[in-house]
C-alpha cells in the first residue's frame, strides 16, 4: 500500500493562489484551494473544496511530503506529516444555512498553533446542537444481578455477546462497557488467560471500555490485597492488560457511583456522535484513503537503521545513503539524539568518523 503524499502547488488564481492536496496510489484523496500554503501562528485559513479536473492547469510544485496519518476527530479531518516541524494540521468542515435555506459548506485549514489559539464557542468536538432523537436505549446483560442505574434511559434486559452494558441505536450495539468490581477483577486474575480472551473480544469492538469500580492505587495496597495477590504481581498484570489491549480504554473510576456516572456520560457522548451528521468532506476523504498501519516517520526509520547496522558501526555517508531524499541535517539531528541517549558513540574525525552502536 503506497504512502499518501501531501502536495502543495502554486496556482494562477489571485484569490486562492495555492492548491493543497493529498494523493495516494495516483488518486486524489483530498484537494482544496487555499489562501496560504500553511497557516501562520494563531491563524485559520478559509478554503474551497476543489471540484473538477485540474488537467491543463498551470501548477508550480512547492512541497511534496509523506503523510504519516489521516484521521477524524468529530467534524475535523486531522493530518500528520512526516517532517520535524509544521507537521500537524486539520481541516474543519462546517455546514451553514443561508437565508434562502441552502446548505453551504465552509472549510477552514488550521495548524496546531492555530488550534490552540482559537477559542471555540463550544468545548465539545462534536457538532453543536447534535442530539439523539429520544432517550437512550441501554441493554443490560442478564448476568448483572445489581445493575447500574440510568435515569431517563430505556433499559432492556438481554444476553450480551460482549460486555455488561451496551448502547443500542437502530437495533444495533454502538458502544459497550465491561464492568469490574475490585473483588471481581481480583478473581478474574486467577484465570488470567480467560481474562485476556475476554478483553481481546472487547477491544475488537469499534467503541468499548473496561470500567473498574476502584482506584489504581487499590491494586497496589498491600493491606487490601492481604491473602490474595502480591502488589507487585498486580502491578505487572495491570501493565500487561494495557500493553496487550492497547485499543481498549481502562477506566479506574474509583467506586460504583462514579463508575455508573462515567458510563452514563460515555453512552451519552456516543449517542451524540451517532446523531452528528457525517460531513461530506471528512467522510468522503476517509473513504478514499486506504488506511493501513500507521507509518513510521522518517526519523524513526533512521533510528532503526542506525541501531540495526549489520556490523554495529557505520559512517555518516553510509547511513545518509540509505535515505537519499532526506536532508543531511535531519540525519545528523537523529544521530545527535542517539548519541545523547547513550545509544551511539563516534570515533575518529572528518571523513574517517565512524558511529558505533553501544551494547545494551
Amino acid at each position: 500500500m503506497a504512502q499518501a503524499l501531501w502536495l502543495v502547488d502554486k496556482t494562477a488564481d489571485r484569490r486562492f493562489p495555492f492548491r493543497v492536496a493529498i494523493e495516494q496510489d495516483g488518486r486524489t484523496v483530498l484537494a482544496v484551494r487555499s489562501q496560504s500554503p500553511w497557516p501562520g501562528p494563531g491563524q485559520q485559513v478559509f478554503c474551497l473544496r476543489e471540484r473538477g479536473d485540474v488537467a491543463g492547469e498551470s501548477l508550480d510544485p512547492l512541497e511534496r511530503v509523506p503523510v504519516v496519518h489521516l484521521g477524524r476527530v468529530g467534524r475535523k479531518l486531522t493530518v500528520v506529516l512526516d517532517r520535524p516541524t509544521r507537521k500537524r494540521c486539520e481541516f474543519l468542515a462546517i455546514q451553514r444555512t443561508t437565508k434562502d435555506g441552502r446548505a453551504v459548506e465552509q472549510l477552514f485549514f488550521r495548524t496546531e498553533s492555530g488550534i490552540r489559539a482559537h477559542r471555540s464557542r463550544t468545548r465539545m468536538e462534536l457538532l453543536p446542537g447534535a442530539a439523539p432523537a429520544g432517550p437512550l436505549t441501554i441493554a443490560v446483560d442478564t448476568a448483572e444481578r445489581y445493575p447500574w442505574r440510568f435515569p431517563g434511559a430505556t433499559l432492556v434486559r438481554r444476553r450480551l455477546a460482549s460486555g455488561d452494558y451496551a448502547l443500542i441505536e437502530a437495533g444495533r450495539s454502538v458502544a459497550v462497557v465491561e464492568r469490574k468490581t475490585f473483588d471481581g477483577f481480583l478473581g478474574d486474575i486467577g484465570a488470567i488467560q480467560a481474562l485476556h480472551h475476554q478483553l481481546e473480544d472487547l477491544g475488537s469492538l469499534p467503541t468499548a471500555a473496561l470500567v473498574i469500580e476502584a482506584q489504581y492505587a487499590d491494586f497496589l495496597d498491600g493491606k487490601r490485597l492481604a491473602g490474595r495477590w502480591p502488589a507487585t504481581h498486580l502491578a505487572r498484570v495491570l501493565a500487561e492488560v494495557a500493553a496487550l489491549h492497547p485499543h481498549l480504554p481502562v477506566v479506574f473510576a474509583g467506586n460504583r457511583p462514579l463508575a455508573n456516572a462515567w458510563c452514563a456520560r460515555f453512552f451519552a457522548a456516543c449517542a451524540q456522535r451517532e446523531a452528528s451528521p457525517q460531513l461530506d468532506l471528512v467522510s468522503e476523504t476517509l473513504a478514499r484513503y486506504r488506511a493501513g498501519p500507521r507509518e513510521a516517520g522518517v526519523e524513526e526509520r533512521i533510528r532503526v537503521s542506525a541501531l540495526e547496522s549489520a556490523d554495529g558501526s557505520f559512517t555518516f555517508a553510509e547511513l545518509a545513503g540509505r535515505f537519499g531524499d532526506v536532508p543531511a541535517g535531519r540525519v545528523r539531528r537523529v544521530l545527535g539524539q542517539l548519541r545523547d541517549e547513550g545509544l551511539l558513540e563516534c570515533t575518529g574525525r572528518g571523513r574517517g568518523t565512524r558511529w558505533l552502536v553501544r551494547a545494551r
